[in-house]
């Protein structure tokens, strides 16, 4: 057991590392990065449940790290999976592989390591949580319903969406219903609004402040790298005309009311 969060996130990185170069080595052998995505939602739940088991913080911390670290994790991944089980690489990825060209393979080493990285940075409000011996306080219960809050919001999305894509008279068309007639990436926001939990849930730790680093960070992820920029691009490739009046007409991140009509 430790009482340094910085330790932990050691051993996480360190696992984390090892497990994504076993995930590259398979994208190599089959030519589809697609599971990732997979491999890094499953790895900050693996992290959050390891934390937990050597952190000596209190009972209640460690069991709400790894409890709700494994909920947001499995039902992630668990999504993700199903979506690139026996489907074609995520277009995302193609249009990685043909800008890197013959040298994708190796790009794609530093990628994947790229994405260790950040399960060990995005697992760091689990490892504050986790050696935190005080007492639960409300600060604590309140990022915990947040983050709560945002796995429900995640599950609607992704359930709204799979059930639009499900209908074949919508292929080619944008989804707009429940959530996805709000926000044009309602999963990112409540993506973003589960770490702005944790990162609430920390800020009672010892340099729990630490944590504000991981909803930052997300949000330049979001909006500056692999995020809605990539997303976008992809939808406008396969969807056109239609995505961009989408793009007129609804929020880009936070859920808000459409501009119907929109030029």
């Amino acid at each position: 057991m430790t009482s340094s969060p910085w330790l932990l996130l050691a051993v996480g990185a360190t696992g984390a590392s090892a497990a994504m170069l076993a995930l590259w080595l398979l994208a190599v052998r089959i030519g589809n990065a697609s599971h990732v995505d997979v491999g890094w939602a499953y790895g900050i739940a693996a992290a959050a449940v390891l934390y937990a088991l050597l952190g000596d913080g209190s009972a209640t911390h460690r069991a709400l790290a790894a409890g709700l670290g494994t909920i947001w994790g499995v039902r992630l991944g668990t999504y993700l999976l199903g979506r690139v089980v026996g489907a074609e690489e995520d277009g995302r990825y193609r249009e990685l592989r043909r800008r890197w060209g013959a040298g994708a393979s190796r790009r794609f080493l530093v990628f994947f390591q790229a994405q260790a990285l950040l399960v060990a940075v995005f697992s760091l409000p689990f490892a504050l949580v986790a050696v935190d011996g005080g007492a639960a306080s409300p600060l604590l219960w309140a990022g915990a319903a947040v983050a709560l809050l945002a796995v429900a919001g995640e599950t609607t999305a992704d359930a709204q969406l799979a059930a639009w894509r499900a209908r074949p008279a919508n292929r080619g068309k944008t989804a707009r219903s429940g959530l996805w007639g709000l926000s044009r990436h309602p999963n990112y926001f409540f993506e973003w609004l589960h770490w702005v939990g944790w990162a609430l849930a920390a800020l009672g730790s010892p340099t729990g402040w630490a944590a504000l680093a991981v909803p930052a960070l997300l949000l330049v992820l979001l909006f500056r790298v692999t995020g809605i920029p990539a997303g976008e691009e992809q939808a406008l490739r396969s969807r056109g005309d239609d995505y961009r009046r989408y793009q007129q007409e609804v929020s880009v991140f936070v859920p808000w009311f459409p501009k119907r009509g929109a030029p």
